[in-house]
């Protein structure tokens, strides 16, 4: 294995480590009530692992997604403290959550093809 497959696969092991840690955090630590329904779906940390895109799925409509993402920005700290002291790295990488709308994209498509397959 070469020295950057080593790092990718690092990486990848890291941003798994963090989305589920990231998941029970949200789900069990942050009492902000802006985070409401808000699911961790996809983690992209850089090869150095000083920064960490977290991707986040949120139900409910614009306003209510806008003011998850607000809730989870204020928690950005006390998230990283608490990565800090579960994930034992040297470094522990900074967190930058943003919509995830694949989901309601895929969900588009899905409605859009179904009302072709439904026209005579």
């Amino acid at each position: 294995m070469t020295p950057l497959q080593e790092h990718s696969h690092r990486s990848e092991r890291v941003a798994d480590v963090i989305r589920r840690e990231l998941s029970l955090l949200l789900e069990r630590e942050v009492k902000d009530p802006r985070v409401g329904f808000v699911t961790v779906t996809r983690v992209n940390v850089t090869r150095d692992l000083r920064s960490a895109r977290v991707a986040v799925s949120i139900l409910g409509d614009a306003g209510q997604k806008k003011e998850s993402l607000a809730g989870l920005a204020a928690a950005q700290g006390f998230l990283r403290h608490e990565m800090a002291k579960r994930l034992g790295l040297r470094y522990t990488p900074g967190i930058e959550f943003y919509l995830d709308e694949s989901l309601e994209s895929e969900t588009r498509i899905e409605e859009l093809l179904r009302q072709i397959r439904q026209k005579p």
